[in-house]
């Protein structure tokens, strides 16, 4: 009896697409790089076209029959790809799970000041967590934690719905609500309206820049410049009578 040992293949295997002669299939079908149909080309054929244009051979569609490939820069296409990677990255919005704390003997100030906590945390696009904390011989009424929690949700109904509904886990009754799509409507406009605020005030202070311009210009130029020449004063009657004397007495 003969054994055959199956090892497993633990070879590495390359991550994205198949590039060159790392295509295993014989033939396939070729786009160009304006993205023209080409047919179907051999393997061998198809990378040196790719070769005589100075660019690469990549499978797009490798379930294919038979695979598609396309000629392009696969440099460039692997930036693009991971710079679109990071803006999606950039843009996911992560979910916070944010936790309000009350008791039933809350007072009605205490109870908007921490209803308006989660009415923030649901438009700013997180989960809010309402708990309940009892003391003593309070845990023998959950009745009126429920009924505190109804309460809050019937508040927050507009731009909050329930997705754990009211449990008690101890001496604690807990009770979660996610933001719904008026939230999420209330949360693009005041984006819309702070972008359109900013642009608004870099507009104000282009203008004023604008405006000042001008009048440093003038501030800088001398004093003198652009002044005109004050004429010299004209000389007395007197002193042109005492000269007359003087030249007929000579005379």
């Amino acid at each position: 009896m003969v054994l055959r040992s199956r090892r497993r293949d633990i070879r590495p295997t390359p991550t994205g697409p198949r590039v060159n002669r790392d295509i295993r299939a014989a033939e396939v079908r070729i786009i160009d790089e304006e993205g023209e149909q080409m047919g179907i080309l051999p393997i061998d054929e198809a990378v040196q076209a790719a070769e005589d244009r100075f660019l690469d051979l990549v499978e797009v569609a490798p379930n294919s029959d038979p695979p598609v490939c396309k000629i392009m820069d696969f440099g460039r296409y692997k930036y693009t790809m991971q710079k679109k990677g990071k803006e999606a990255k950039r843009r996911q919005k992560i979910v916070e799970l944010k936790e309000v704390k009350m008791r039933i003997k809350i007072d009605s100030h205490d109870y908007e000041f921490k209803k308006n906590h989660a009415e923030r945390f649901l438009l700013d696009g997180n989960k809010a967590k309402v708990t309940i904390m009892f003391r003593g011989r309070e845990v023998t009424h959950p009745d009126l934690g429920r009924k505190l929690l109804d309460r809050v949700a019937n508040d927050l109904m507009e731009i909050g719905t329930i997705e754990q509904s009211p449990i008690l886990e101890g001496r604690n009754m807990t009770m979660i609500l996610v933001p719904n799509k008026a939230a999420a409507r209330a949360r693009a406009a005041s984006e819309a309206k702070e972008k359109s605020g900013k642009s608004a005030s870099r507009k104000v202070k282009e203008q004023e820049g604008a405006l000042k311009a001008p009048l440093a210009e003038s501030l800088e130029k001398p004093a003198g410049e652009g002044a005109e020449p004050e004429e010299a004063p004209p000389e007395s009657t007197d002193e042109q009578n005492t000269e007359e004397g003087t030249a007929d007495a000579e005379a």
